[in-house]
């Protein structure tokens, strides 16, 4: 009883360490800018370690900031500087992801080390109970266990930035088709490009358009140009429309007519593209709400004919 009471407490304990460990503050209105800029300064931090690591050498003032997290950014330094000795490096796709939900590279990995960590441990204490409990239970059975929690506790944190990135990228698209038209509509005004970028960035204090806001005040104080930053903003997140916006405007950015007409062809076809992706992922639930009745319905003539059928069956 004793053993089973200490088992359940650090299951307890991983399981609350694990959620407080995925859990992330919510950057909103002006604390966004904060959150930008402690992102840049952690980028050059990793660009400085990783030519560190190549010379041989330790790049200056590469210690994690003070705070609840510096446990979590040092772990997950060395598990960086480690993997750049050897030439790995996280995929692009997953990079995009990290960056679109404002989560660095080293609390990523960090997170899926600890995630392995008490994935392997919960089992193992618990496969170790059922062996002392059943004695014909296999000894290899926690070490089995052990080996599929740690996979699939290192995988979550990687799941969960997925899943968290999908729906960001879609909401991103979404304000990027308002800010098309937005700037269409400063652009017929009279104003220059770069100025109705600002101004249609500067209406609203949601996240997807303080980071844009944030993107093109970047740009004029490193001097080049807004679309550029734009082009590299839609790398960095893997949003494909900012990407595609960037190339318009670096090729129409001397007509102002062509660009309104471009920008709010773009935003229509965004629109239509929404309207579509909409449809579709309606149609998909209501497939599955068919199922889910059919289900339902094939469950309730079973509890209906059952007791006729064994009254036959046992006459």
């Amino acid at each position: 009883m004793t053993g089973i009471v200490l088992a359940g407490a650090l299951s307890g304990i991983g399981f609350v360490l694990l959620v407080i460990a995925l859990q992330r503050p919510q950057t909103r209105g002006s604390a966004a800018p904060i959150a930008l800029a402690k992102m840049d300064l952690e980028r050059n931090r990793q660009r400085e370690a990783t030519q560190a690591t190549r010379t041989g050498g330790r790049a200056p003032g590469l210690g994690p900031e003070p705070g609840s997290g510096a446990r979590v950014q040092l772990a997950g330094l060395m598990i960086r500087r480690e993997l750049d000795m050897v030439g790995i490096r996280l995929p692009a796709g997953l990079r995009s992801d990290l960056s679109l939900i404002g989560r660095s590279v080293e609390s990523h990995l960090a997170l899926s080390l600890f995630g392995a960590l008490i994935g392997s441990i919960v089992p193992l204490i618990f496969s170790g109970l059922l062996v002392s409990v059943i004695p014909g239970l296999p000894v290899s059975t926690p070490a089995l266990l052990a080996a599929v929690g740690a996979i699939v506790g290192g995988l979550l944190p990687t799941l969960q930035a997925a899943s968290r990135a999908t729906v960001r990228r879609r909401d991103f698209r979404h304000v990027v088709g308002s800010f098309l038209d937005l700037v269409a509509l400063n652009l017929s005004g009279g104003r220059g490009v770069p100025e109705a970028l600002n101004s249609a960035a500067s209406v609203s204090d949601g996240w997807a358009m303080v980071r844009l806001r944030d993107c093109l005040q970047v740009a004029r104080l490193q001097g080049i140009t807004p679309w550029r930053a734009l082009g590299e903003l839609g790398e960095e997140t893997g949003v494909a429309e900012l990407r595609d916006l960037s190339a318009a405007l670096e090729l129409v950015a001397d007509d102002g007519a062509k660009v309104r007409e471009s920008l709010s062809a773009r935003a229509a076809s965004l629109r239509r593209r929404e309207l579509a992706d909409a449809e579709g992922r309606a149609q998909a639930r209501s497939q599955s709400m068919l199922v889910a009745q059919m289900l339902l319905a094939i469950g309730f003539l079973i509890f209906l004919i059952y007791p006729a059928i064994t009254r036959v069956l046992s006459s």
